[in-house]
Order: C-alpha cells, then structure tokens, then sequence
C-alpha cells in the first residue's frame, strides 16, 4: 500500500470520528440551498451589456477550456450541479474564434452560445464583490541582514484532502492537517508557525518584511523580486487548513480604524505604523498559506488560479465552488466597485476560489499586476449584482422548469 493511499485511508478514518466538526473550523457541508434560483433573462435585461467589452473574458474563457475539453462529456460541472455536464460547455469552446474579435462581435459570439440567468439567493438578488492582486515581495537566496523572514515551501508532513471524493455535497471542500500516530489532526496555526518556525517545510527564499509576507499568503499568490534582479512567480502551494480572519474587521471592532477606512491601503498602513502590535493583530488571523517558485515565463499573464488556468486582469473571478463551478462566465453590476465610483458592467470567467469567498453571492476580482491593480483591489468593496451565462439547452431547460413550478 502506497504512502498516498495510507493517507487518504487515514483521514476518512479520522473523518469518521464522533466530534469531528468541532475541530475542523470549515464552513459546514453545504446541499442546494431552498433560496437558490435561477431568474432567465434576456440579453437586453443586461444593464450596460451593449456597451460593455468581453474581449478579455473571451480570452479568459479560451483557458478554461483547455480544462474543460480534457474531462468526460457527461462529467457534472460540479458546483450545485445547475450547470449540467461538461458536453454543452465543450461545444461552446469548439466554436472559439480562431482570432481575437472586436468587442462587438465578442458580444456577438458569447450572445449566440449563452443565455443570461440572475442568482438569487434567500430572497436577495444582491451581494459582495471584492477585489484582488498580484503583489510583489522582496527577497534573498539566504538569511542575510534584514533578510530573516521565511517564506516557506509545502510541509512534506502536510495532508490535503479532497473532501467531494467521498460525498457529492462537499465538492470543493479541502481538509488540511497532518498525521499524528495514524490520526489526522489539525496543522499549526500562522502564530505557531511565525514563532517557531516549521521544520518540516523548506525555505523558498527569505524576506525582510512581513506586512508584505502577510499580504502575500491573503492575496495567495504573487511575485518575488531577488536582489539580482531576477523575477520568479510564487504560486500557491497549499495552507495549513486554519480559519481565514479578515484582520480589518478586528481592527475595526478595536476602533483603531473607521468603517470609511477598512482598506488594503489603511490596514496596511496601520501594521507599518504599530511595528509592536502588528504580529499579534496578525496572528489573529490563524491560515497559513505556503508557496512554489515558478519562473515568470510571461510577465502579462496572471498567476494560475485554482481552475489551473493563468488569471486575466479584470476577466478572472473568485468564486464559491460549493455553489458554482469554475470555468463559466458571469456578468457582474456594481454601482460603484473602487474609489471614485466607476460602475462596473464586466464580464468574467469563474477560474479561481478564495479562502473568504463564501456564498452564493460572492466574488473577488482578479485586477491584475501593478501599482493601479494594488490600488483597485485594496479598495474594492461593492454591492453586486450576479448573472451566469448558460448554454442555450441548459437555458430553455431552466424555462421550462420555471414556468411548470408558476403553474
């Protein structure tokens, strides 16, 4: 028997356990929820879509499906199953155009293969779009002068399980922990791994600064800039499975920001100028992520989100897999999505997850790489609206089942 089987074997056992949900401190397992439905629409239903421009959308799709094409054409899309299989979806990407269309004809093609729905959830048709980025970090090949702060690689002791291989229900859901005398218990906490460090895991460089090492592990992924110049990606690798604490709320509830400055841009700068409390408020936060070096083989492309696709700037989409599955497109309307109050009519494809990305509707925007990406993001937080985009089939399907339920 395989090390890897000996693994899996032990955490159903341990999943099996009496009490198990007291420790594991994840969401509970979620099935189709009685406040979820589909409301078909039609394209001129679409605030702004006329005027709106899916070329970058069009090319974030054409990444999915080279995923997409790889499965079973009666393998589920996943999620809450109401995307169908994979073959409706793996017809649409065999009609791609060859070359990039203008914005009108984009339109045109997403128009001709899908049909706009709305989401609602529990009687609400609006939810929260966030933002994010790929940041940059500074580090050194060795401990050197400031340079005393591990970024550390995948613990070779640490357990992942995919928890939708043993009930449908918990698609999406990952269990991390490690084995101890053939139990599986929880992994270290981010204040237990800060303090003492993890020897279990190889250093991947180090760093001078760990407001910006804490930014990284939220953003889950980024780059690195060495002293020589020299760029690598650094991918997301795994986490330690520990609750995910948003740190401004904490912040906010001690009073030491206002609710007009909760942002990436004012937290951030809260740490830098409490250097004392900063790794306490830190430590609040008890997830750990740890990465992979990759070269950085295209500097205009994103880092590959959890579909296994690069992210597009302003295309891309954090989703809840529990609720949709990734690969698929939504439009998404916010009055207002960063400062100055620029609306936001876009287009995305679902092709990444997030740790606070929870519900059916929430989304985090993937902006991209750069100073004006960073500063989209961090202040980013709007009440949207959420639109999937089916197959035609998949459409007139969910019609028909509407109007025999009006009936």
């Amino acid at each position: 028997m395989t090390r890897t089987r000996l693994l899996l074997y032990a955490a159903v056992l341990a999943l099996s356990l009496a009490g198990i949900a007291a420790w594991l401190l994840l969401p509970r397992p979620v099935t189709p929820p009685r406040g979820f439905s589909l409301l078909p629409l039609h394209y001129r239903d679409l605030p702004g879509w006329t005027q709106s421009n899916p070329q970058a959308a069009l090319i974030a799709f054409r990444r999915s499906c080279r995923i997409l094409r790889k499965k079973p054409a009666s393998q589920s899309m996943t999620g809450l199953g109401y995307a169908g299989t994979m073959a409706p979806w793996q017809r649409a990407c065999a009609s791609l155009p060859r070359k990039p269309p203008a914005p009108a004809a984009a339109r045109r093609w997403f128009e001709h293969h899908f049909r706009p729905a709305e989401i609602e959830a529990d009687g609400h048709r609006r939810g929260l779009l966030t933002g994010y980025y790929e940041p940059e970090i500074a580090g050194r090949r060795h401990s050197e002068g400031a340079f005393k702060i591990p970024v550390y690689g995948r613990p070779r002791d640490l357990v992942s399980v995919d928890l939708g291989r043993f009930r449908p229900r918990w698609q999406g859901r990952y269990l991390f922990g490690r084995l101890v005398a053939n139990e599986l218990v929880p992994y270290p906490t981010r204040a237990v791994i800060a303090h003492h460090g993890l020897a279990t895991a190889p250093v991947l460089f180090w760093t001078n600064d760990p407001v910006a090492l804490f930014f990284l592990q939220v953003q889950g992924s980024g780059r690195v800039r060495f002293g020589d110049g020299t760029v690598f990606r650094v991918d997301y690798a795994g986490q330690n499975g520990q609750p995910y604490t948003a740190i401004g709320r904490i912040l906010l509830a001690m009073g030491a920001l206002s609710p007009s400055r909760v942002s990436l841009e004012h937290i951030r700068a809260w740490l830098r100028d409490h250097p004392r409390q900063a790794p306490g408020i830190m430590d609040r936060d008890a997830s750990y992520v740890f990465f992979r070096l990759a070269p950085l083989l295209h500097a205009n492309r994103g880092p590959v989100g959890t579909e296994g696709v690069p992210l597009t700037a302003k295309a891309s989409l954090a989703v809840d897999p529990h609720f949709h599955p990734l690969g698929i497109p939504f439009y998404v309307v916010a009055p207002g999505s960063h400062r100055g109050a620029v609306p936001l009519h876009r287009l995305m494809i679902a092709q990444d997850t997030g740790g606070a990305i929870k519900g059916a509707l929430r989304g985090d925007v993937f902006w991209g790489f750069g100073a004006g990406a960073e500063e989209r993001a961090g202040a980013m937080k709007a009440e949207g609206k959420f639109f999937v985009f089916l197959p035609p089939s998949l459409w007139r399907q969910l019609v028909r089942q509407r109007s025999q339920t009006e009936d």
